[in-house]
């Protein structure tokens, strides 16, 4: 497995024993874990990658995996195996078969001795003797290198046949366990190492080599053809030359890899092992051609690097293939985890071999997070647009009511609750309350109570007659329209204060609120830093502070003065800054200078007082109590008649929205 591709799914049942419990996500509660982190950086997609990053706990407060933990548990599982092999072992166990087979040759000797003596032929036992003697002195002879005995042993001619049988079993087994060390994509092809196999294997190398100079000299390949003839080597079942020749490069640079970790002289007796085992000179070359050109087509994997291994546990060269494997799967994890950046990717994850790697709560985890840009979709919240992810209209409604609705908890600590005190007038909502009629109301005739009122008057009967003392008149709420723009701050200094992701909820408390409760009123935003920009309500989740420095609220205060020149009703500004105006437009460009200039002062306070001239109200809420800065606001109130506010970004949100609401009454109740 190298997690390329999705494996086909399968089930298994079991019976119920408490603990099948999954994990309880829901999207709107989705949202809500990620609205901090969404409002604070303006990114959508960021957000879905430190949540998928950092984990979180579901509705049944359980808790969620996130990827960091997942790689840290990776990285554990890595030092475990390394700190539990010792390399050294691949040779202590093919030395120890190899003795039981010269100990079995041996006794296989004295055996036959045995039975030519009992024969009573003097010929048979004087050439049986003789034999033996030479025997035993080869024997006796070889060399004490592992593969110069297994190179002796191959010239050897046994006279035990079951000795034979074993050691040609020994070399079979030995021969399909290096190459599944070498190549380990081809494990499965690797199962029959007789002559004809491995010569269609020498054939298959071959045309595999010809394929990757073809390609070299700007060729194309018969991948195809390749496949057909040679598609029973490669289990996995690549669909094109690049994922084969992929595979096969991760295979070699892992043997690689662990011929590096070996001491020098561990090293030598592995190549020489395989020298001695691959006897055929052809199969060899193409071995080593192939690593040649894959090393050369996959220059960044790696193929210099070595591990620390540090353990006990004696490798056996038929462990070799499964613990490269599993060191391979682990990196492959690690670098999809690592690379992930939308849950969407993790899909290319085989749940069965990380649960393997990981453990079930990694999987289950695994499974669920890769499910969280689908279930924000499904729901409405978010959608594609020209490859990325960005929240809908219904998404921003629900990150303002959740601003909000915390506001007003916050409020409910210090007040009972809302009470607006309303008054009755003219106007065109009702109020469903009913009064006798005054000359000069509007003649909007109950007509149930006035019917009532002529029959407690004149009693039972018909036909009922009406006087002008019967008449009964609907009282109908006074309204007036309200135009707002919010100014935010957005310099570099609300970030680093810790004031910008308050001041941004407070945005989209407001919003929530004028777009629920008073769809005739006008809600703007303006952004303003180094300048100022005009910010659409619905993009208001996205945007973030300036990496400039700079707070220019003259050009502030002119685009919003030009967004209400085109709305009717009570005008007014909300400013939201923790710092006096430092920059100003001047010739088309913005200049910053800090202290503040006098020339940035003097601007600004033009620009009020057109604001001032135009009917417009500014109430300016304050995360700095810097006496600069309270200078300027105060004279700034004094010249607009606005109010200014000293507050911190715990109690921002309350004050702005126990202002707004308190105007917007005293409004209803002057309508």
């Amino acid at each position: 497995m190298r997690f390329r591709r999705r494996q086909a799914q399968g089930f298994k049942y079991s019976r119920w024993d408490g603990t099948q419990t999954g994990f309880d996500l829901d999207a709107d509660a989705l949202l809500e874990e990620m609205s901090d982190d969404l409002l604070y950086h303006g990114d959508l997609n960021a957000a879905l990658r430190r949540l998928m990053q950092q984990g979180f706990r579901d509705r049944n407060d359980e808790e969620l995996m996130g990827l960091r933990d997942m790689l840290e548990r990776l990285r554990q599982r890595r030092r475990e195996e390394l700190e539990r092999r010792d390399l050294g072992g691949v040779y202590d166990d093919i030395a120890e078969k190899l003795r039981e087979v010269t100990e079995q040759e041996r006794a296989g000797i004295d055996r036959r001795v045995d039975e030519a003596q009992q024969s009573g032929d003097r010929r048979r036992q004087e050439i049986v003797e003789d034999l033996a003697q030479q025997r035993r002195q080869e024997l006796d002879e070889l060399p004490p290198d592992l593969a110069g005995r297994v190179q002796a042993l191959q010239n050897y001619d046994f006279m035990d046949d079951a000795a034979r049988q074993r050691f040609e079993e020994l070399m079979d087994e030995l021969r399909q366990q290096l190459l599944e060390s070498y190549f380990n994509q081809l494990s499965e092809g690797m199962q029959d190492v007789s002559p004809e196999r491995m010569q269609r294997m020498k054939d298959m190398l071959a045309e595999l080599n010809q394929m990757l100079e073809q390609r070299e000299r700007g060729e194309e390949p018969d991948f195809k053809g390749f496949m057909e003839k040679y598609g029973d080597f490669f289990p996995g079942n690549p669909q094109t030359l690049d994922e084969l020749l992929e595979q096969m490069a991760q295979s070699m640079a892992q043997m690689q890899q662990l011929l590096n970790s070996m001491t020098p002289e561990q090293r030598e007796q592995l190549m020489e092992l395989s020298a001695a085992l691959l006897d055929d000179m052809d199969l060899r070359w193409q071995v080593d051609q192939l690593g040649r050109n894959l090393r050369q087509a996959f220059p960044g994997l790696p193929w210099e690097q070595s591990q620390r291994f540090s353990g006990n546990d004696p490798l056996a060269l038929g462990d070799m293939a499964g613990l490269l494997d599993t060191l391979g799967d682990l990196d492959a994890l690690e670098h999809l985890l690592r690379s992930a950046t939308q849950p969407g990717e993790l899909a290319e994850v085989d749940l069965d071999r990380a649960r393997e790697l990981l453990g079930d709560d990694a999987a289950r985890s695994l499974d669920r997070l890769r499910e969280l840009t689908r279930t924000l979709e499904d729901a409405g919240l978010i959608e594609q647009r020209e490859g990325r992810l960005e929240l809908t209209p219904r998404a921003v409604r629900a990150i303002g009511n959740q601003a909000l609705a915390d506001l007003y908890r916050n409020l409910a600590k210090d007040r009972a609750g809302r009470h607006e005190a309303r008054r009755a007038g003219w106007g065109n909502e009702p109020s469903y309350e009913h009064k006798p009629y005054e000359f000069g109301d509007p003649f909007h005739l109950n007509v149930g109570e006035t019917m009532k009122r002529a029959i407690w008057r004149g009693g039972a009967g018909t036909p009922v007659r009406l006087s002008p003392d019967d008449f009964e008149v609907e009282r109908t709420e006074a309204l007036t329209r309200s135009a707002t723009v919010l100014l935010l701050d957005v310099s570099l200094s609300m970030p680093m204060r810790d004031n910008f992701l308050p001041a941004k909820k407070v945005a989209m408390a407001l919003h929530a609120l004028i777009t629920t409760q008073f769809p005739r009123d006008h809600f703007g935003l303006v952004s303003f830093g180094r300048v100022a920009r005009e910010v659409k309500p619905e993009r208001l989740p996205e945007m973030s502070w300036d990496f400039e420095w700079g707070t220019n609220m003259q050009h502030a205060l002119l685009l919003a003065r030009r967004q209400l020149a085109h709305e009717s009703g009570t005008k007014q500004i909300i400013m939201v800054t923790d710092g006096e105006p430092t920059a100003h437009i001047e010739g088309g460009e913005a200049f910053f200078q800090y202290p503040p200039s006098p020339v940035t002062i003097e601007e600004t306070l033009k620009e009020v007082m057109r604001c001032t001239r135009d009917g417009i109200r500014i109430n300016t809420f304050m995360l700095d109590e810097s006496p600069s800065l309270r200078e300027f606001v105060e004279r700034m109130s004094r010249m607009n008649g606005g109010r200014a506010f000293f507050t911190n970004p715990s109690t921002l949100g309350d004050y702005v929205l126990v202002d707004f609401l308190d105007r917007r009454g005293t409004r209803r109740r002057a309508g």
